[in-house]
């Protein structure tokens, strides 16, 4: 009965979860942020897959469980089975979820492949995590770097997202593809950001690399998401999406080089 009740009350759970998802966070949001990078549409639409195989597993176990409970109810069956054994529904009940799992692997491990796999990236970011602020570097244009804080709350400015915005967000292209290299200067961090799918940890004395390609202008929200002391909650990430003509001579206002290739 116990688990009847769980399924019942999971099944609204599980269409609200498919439901469209939102561009940015929001209060009481549900499901994935939208996608902006390649990586992250494939990630969704496996996750949606999922979620419809979910779905109907959920639905077809809720059939057994009332065919069950009708079927075998106390006053039909005043004396109950005593079998404990059945071969061929128990090579069944075993092997139909081994195969929907082998159906689940080549789709999930092409996708692992393409997150991991950088493409020909047009440049690199070096993000380094700090207790508790983000330091960002850019070695092939001239090797300047700038730290990235949160906004303290009393000097916020109409606008701005508490807790979310920053003094110097990380400035990047658009339809551009850009390799990230990723350390930490103290303890573990994550450089997460959801709407391009990038979640990577930074780990002293160790680069871990990922990349994307942003497809829209705009800002994007991330945070750190390991625990990293007692700070935290307080080291978001903010990335600005410019088209290639703004970031080059954004490059040139801090005092960078914009390769010959770019220009």
């Amino acid at each position: 009965m116990r688990s009847f009740l769980f399924l019942l009350l999971a099944l609204p759970l599980f269409l609200l979860t498919a439901l469209p998802s939102f561009a940015a966070p929001q209060p009481w949001g549900l499901s994935l942020q939208d996608a902006f990078s390649p990586v992250a549409h494939r990630i969704h639409d496996f996750h949606h897959a999922l979620i419809y195989l979910i779905f109907f597993i959920t639905l077809l176990v809720l059939g057994l469980l009332l065919y069950v409970t009708w079927r075998f109810r106390a006053s039909k069956n005043p004396v109950p089975s005593k079998t404990s054994h059945n071969t061929m529904l128990e090579v069944i009940w075993t092997g139909i979820p081994v195969l929907i799992l082998v159906a689940i692997v080549v789709p999930s491990m092409r996708l692992l492949y393409f997150t991991d796999v950088a493409p020909d990236t047009a440049f690199t970011v070096k993000v380094t995590g700090h207790q508790w602020y983000w330091q960002y570097d850019y070695p092939d244009h001239g090797g300047f770097t700038f730290d990235s804080y949160m906004i303290e709350e009393k000097d916020l400015k109409p606008g701005q997202k508490r807790l979310l915005d920053v003094d110097n967000p990380l400035v990047l292209p658009v339809g551009t593809k850009i390799k990230f290299i990723l350390t930490s200067a103290d303890v573990i961090h994550s450089w997460a950001m959801p709407s391009l799918a990038i979640k990577t940890d930074t780990i002293p004395g160790r680069l871990n690399e990922t990349w994307t390609r942003i497809e829209k202008e705009g800002m994007y929200y991330g945070q750190c998401s390991e625990i990293c002391g007692v700070g935290h909650a307080f080291m978001p990430i903010v990335i600005k999406a410019v088209s290639p003509e703004a970031f080059d001579l954004w490059i040139q206002e801090k005092g960078g080089k914009v390769p010959q290739k770019a220009l």
